[in-house]
């Protein structure tokens, strides 16, 4: 059985107290044994679990990927089958994964973690721990290549039970249909 941090517990208790249950989405994390047992109690529940495929919401194609360092990532397959001009939003934990080929044709919004903004970060100087391999990756908003652009939430969670300069967030998204 998956020893579940803090954090995990409330990750599962929040996503299970979203009320429409037709538009839950879920795209797990790189923890591995916290994150497939996450996995099991969304998919449980009925939460949709996106490991590279889409799902459509009222015209909106949220596009989920496996994780990157599990070497379960793979772009190709809802990239390819995703129609051109389509409104599309893509989950990534890593946003090392927007490096990678395979989003040549996608336009849209890229949402990612895994940094937890550093986690400590000294004034005027970068964040010593940052979990990925482009060290420009921190937190916020990134425009990409293309009409692609990238936004790294810090979370709330911690690989050390530390934070420094570097508040935890939870990012609320409000999304408006084109008139």
């Amino acid at each position: 059985m998956a020893i579940l941090t803090n954090c995990s517990r409330i990750v599962v208790a929040s996503m299970l107290s979203i009320r429409s249950i037709t538009r839950r989405k879920f795209l797990a994390g790189s923890s591995l044994a916290a994150a497939e047992f996450i996995v099991s109690v969304a998919a449980d529940s009925g939460v949709q679990i996106l490991r590279n495929e889409t799902a459509m919401v009222s015209g909106l194609a949220i596009v989920g990927f496996d994780d990157l360092w599990a070497d379960r990532f793979n772009p190709q397959p809802p990239l390819r089958l995703l129609p051109p001009n389509t409104p599309s939003i893509a989950l990534v934990h890593n946003p090392d994964a927007v490096d990678r080929s395979g989003w040549e044709n996608f336009s849209g919004w890229i949402l990612a973690g895994h940094t937890h903004g550093g986690q400590c970060k000294p004034p005027f100087l970068p964040p010593p721990l940052l979990p990925v391999q482009n060290r420009r990756y921190t937190n916020g908003e990134f425009e990409l290549p293309g009409q692609r652009r990238l936004y790294i939430n810090r979370g709330v969670g911690h690989l050390l039970r530390v934070r420094f300069n570097v508040r935890p967030e939870i990012t609320r998204f409000t999304l408006n249909r084109l008139t």
